[in-house]
């Protein structure tokens, strides 16, 4: 008996995938996240001190807000922007191994913050657009599964050469960034566009056609809420341990959570509620975003990495899954609307941290109070999204 041959629609869903993991592995992984690591070795070199540091990541904040504001731009041409985007991270991180003086720095900061912004909305844009069109979306929450690859390969060169000068680990990851930037470019010149498929064919991930003002402020509470551990968890293991080879280890773990946890999804949720699995990626972030600030421990710190990395991306799937769901013909607008809301989110933390100021609020100092309230902020949005998951109509389940 004749195997049949591949239709073309199926050889073109793994470019596909592959660019969007990619994408996100360079563009979050490295242009968002590899300030994280390298930020208490440059601590330890004297490249930087604590309050400079503090505000080069507050610029990356901001140029991922003005990034997610401008990202619609790219609405009907999303593989463009993509690809632009990947170039500028790859650009700045590599201007990075210059030792950049304070404003150099501040200003490199903004624009990977503002090119990562556009990599994560023409990236979900164009990946989930497309594989709806050849009726394969349940594919797509396997592109998410690269901000945690990402993420733990750039902990991992960061823990593996911790005893080098931070200056040559921004070289080493600028140029893996390079190279992926190459490896999008080549794979997605090979994705056509599909025209749509019949009726129903490119339903939307399971969990209804949510209103996208209720997603846009619960992607923002999200926001608010994983950034003090996003952003601190390895200054924290530093403060505990002045090893880099012990505290190198909580970004590796984060990563690695974080690619894990999509991966399993992907494998095992399949076909289950969005909303319901937000609900629970919220709720479980709560718990580890109030751990080490409870238990200042070495433990508490691996347990928040595991709990908050094993769930951020789990919830950013989910939202911008839900967001295709209910823009499904362009999702990249309501997409850019989600991403500057979480923006805008974790800007509020540290400003937060910065109004609190020195005093202390029902007997925690500044970061402790900030936790606290995104703690609560976390878990109270977990109990909207899994309380509105019961009211919500059913669309029917997506196809492969």
């Amino acid at each position: 008996m004749c195997t049949p041959s591949p239709s073309p629609a199926d050889s073109a869903v793994w470019p596909i995938v592959a660019s969007g993991l990619i994408a996100l592995a360079v563009a979050m992984g490295i242009g968002r996240f590899a300030f994280t690591p390298l930020w208490p070795l440059m601590l330890r070199d004297g490249s930087l001190d604590a309050t400079a540091g503090a505000e080069w990541a507050a610029a990356n904040y901001a140029g991922y807000l003005a990034g997610a504001l401008t990202a619609a731009r790219f609405a009907g041409r999303p593989r463009r922007g993509l690809v632009l985007s990947l170039v500028g991270v790859a650009a700045t991180t590599l201007a990075m191994a210059g030792a950049p003086a304070y404003l150099a720095g501040a200003l490199l900061r903004a624009a990977s913050g503002l090119f990562s912004a556009w990599a994560l909305v023409c990236a979900s844009g164009w990946c989930l657009a497309e594989l709806a069109r050849r009726r394969r979306p349940q594919g797509g929450a396997w592109i998410y599964t690269g901000v945690g690859l990402g993420i733990a390969l750039a902990g991992t060169l960061t823990w593996l050469g911790g005893r080098q000068p931070a200056e040559r680990l921004w070289l080493e990851l600028g140029l893996v960034a390079a190279a992926g930037t190459l490896l999008v470019g080549l794979l997605s010149r090979r994705v056509g566009t599909a025209p749509a498929g019949p009726a129903g064919a490119s339903a939307a991930a399971p969990g209804g056609r949510p209103r996208s003002s209720a997603l846009v402020l619960c992607y923002g509470a999200f926001g608010f809420g994983y950034i003090l551990p996003a952003t601190f968890l390895p200054a924290m293991a530093r403060e505990l341990s002045p090893d880099p080879l012990v505290f190198g280890l909580a970004w590796p773990l984060f990563g690695a959570a974080a690619a894990l946890s999509v991966a399993a999804v992907a494998l095992w949720w399949p076909q289950g509620s969005r909303r319901r699995l937000w609900a629970l990626a919220q709720g479980a972030m709560a718990l580890g975003t109030a751990l080490p600030l409870l238990v200042p421990t070495l433990w508490a710190v691996a347990a928040s990495a595991v709990l908050v990395g094993g769930t951020f991306m789990v919830a950013t799937m989910a939202g911008l899954q839900l967001a295709r769901a209910a823009r499904p013909d362009d999702p990249t607008p309501l997409l850019a609307r989600m991403t500057a809301a979480f923006a805008a989110g974790q800007i509020a933390g540290p400003l937060l941290v910065r109004a609190l100021g020195p005093g202390r609020w029902a007997g925690w100092d500044a970061l402790h109070a900030t936790g606290a309230a995104a703690a609560l902020l976390l878990g109270l949005t977990a109990l909207w999204l899994w309380r509105a998951d019961g009211l919500a109509p059913t669309d029917p389940p997506a196809r492969d």
